[in-house]
């Protein structure tokens, strides 16, 4: 007799695209059933079937303090107790802003929005009407949600036009896309050059989380900012991953380098659906209604997600400890890791930014998509089904990245590295 979750998937197949509401939710590459997922608390996630995991993946990133803190839950209860939906403006909102603004450097203006490929859409047009140009700068292997001029293809030509990933996006809207070399700026300087004054922006996560998770290297970042101010063109962060996880001025903050613009993610909702993009007032202030860039959401701002964002941010703020507590996580993880592939000599990598990592099945140095794509995925496959069957959840892909939250223990990890250690001394699973 099968299980709940596969109950569950025969049914959703019948009636949802691939059985699932999102890609990244599939199993097929790793050859499993998706798990459906009940319930959660604190580090864990408990399937249809009634089975706990050690959970890696946070709602990809947002659960920073864990699953269904009790002060966020209390917040969403007390709004929606006022009505769940207006329309209209409401004061959470205003609040919302003038917390992140007062406290990011790098923010003076703020817009709501739904999710981050509404983030990023919509700050790249900010960019193109604030500077009056069409080409935009982004990278192999990262991503920036799935609105048309971001879904390029990462077999392109560094000095071409892009060519979409996706069906259903004509040449033209992709045609103003260019694309570069991750940690290698002078990939993007030949792009400068050979599209001299047309370039009205450089989009790059300053954390590739991607493609695994992989780290800018030393000057990779201070180099993109300086070819905007070269250029004339606008330097914008996708922190839908990194926003308020490496420090509560997310990874900006924490490699000293001032973006023009920034987009967020679920995060500043505490896993609500909602979005963000902000930075310099006068690139802001382009947006309508005040500006001629136009821009809108019907439910943008929803005071339930406001209510859950803004109760998870001023926790962050108020207790930097968190932040001091995700470090120590990330290095007794992703360093126990290190500590067991240097013990086996396995042909593994570990890269990890603080609470962020990936294990890529590889011996080579992963800095960039191509080195990235050289993983063993079949490997990975094993190694995610065994972890997955011993009780601890990953993404189901090599390419993703592993969260850690407040809520994780010591005896998560160590349970979490006793399992790996058994999966590594099967070498043949490798």
């Amino acid at each position: 007799m099968g299980t709940r979750s596969e109950e569950l998937f025969q049914r959703a197949v019948k009636r949802i695209p691939g059985g699932v509401n999102s890609p990244v939710r599939a199993y097929g590459s790793v050859e499993e059933t998706p798990r459906f997922i009940q319930g959660a608390a604190g580090s864990y996630i408990f399937d249809a079937d009634g089975r706990k995991y050690i959970d890696y993946i946070c709602s990809w990133g947002p659960m920073i303090l864990g699953h269904n803190d009790e002060r966020i839950k209390d917040s969403v209860i007390r709004a929606c107790e006022n009505g769940l939906s207006y329309g209209c403006a409401t004061e959470i909102e205003v609040e919302m802003a003038e917390f992140i603004c007062e406290r990011v450097p790098h923010i003076e203006m703020i817009r709501m929005v739904n999710s981050g490929t509404e983030a990023v859409m919509s700050a790249v047009r900010a960019a193109r009407g604030f500077t009056g140009k069409d080409k935009i700068i982004k990278f192999a292997g990262c991503y920036h949600g799935h609105s048309d001029a971001m879904l390029v293809s990462a077999g392109s030509g560094v000095m071409t036009s892009g060519v979409s990933d996706s069906a259903g996006v004509p040449r033209g809207c992709t045609q103003d896309t260019l694309q570069a070399v991750y940690n290698d700026l002078e990939s993007v300087k030949n792009l400068m050059e050979a599209y001299d004054g047309q370039v009205a922006a450089i989009i790059v996560e300053p954390v590739g989380a991607n493609m695994g998770v992989v780290p800018p290297r030393f000057g990779f970042l201070e180099g993109l900012r300086k070819l905007c101010d070269d250029h004339r063109a606008v330097l914008i962060f996708d922190e839908v991953i990194t926003g308020f996880r490496l420090g509560f001025t997310g990874a900006a903050g924490y490699y000293r380098v001032r973006p023009d613009l920034v987009t967020y993610g679920k995060i500043i909702g505490a896993g609500l659906p909602v979005g963000a993009y902000g930075g310099r007032r006068e690139i802001m202030e382009m947006v309508a209604p005040v500006g001629k860039v136009y821009q809108a959401g019907t439910l943008s701002g929803n005071p339930i997600a406001m209510a859950a964002g803004l109760t998870q941010l001023k926790i962050l703020y108020e207790h930097p400890e968190i932040y001091d507590h995700l470090v120590q996580s990330g290095e007794r993880l992703y360093g126990g890791i290190e500590k067991l592939i240097i013990r086996y000599e396995l042909p593994l990598r570990i890269n990890h930014v603080e609470s962020l990592g990936c294990l890529f099945f590889t011996e080579e140095k992963v800095e960039d998509y191509e080195s990235a794509k050289k993983a063993d995925t079949g490997a990975f496959s094993r190694y995610f089904t065994y972890m997955l069957n011993h009780g601890v959840h990953l993404a189901p892909s090599q390419f993703e990245a592993m969260f850690l939250s407040d809520a994780h223990t010591s005896e998560d990890i160590d349970t979490t590295l006793e399992l790996a250690e058994k999966f590594f001394r099967q070498r043949e699973s490798l």
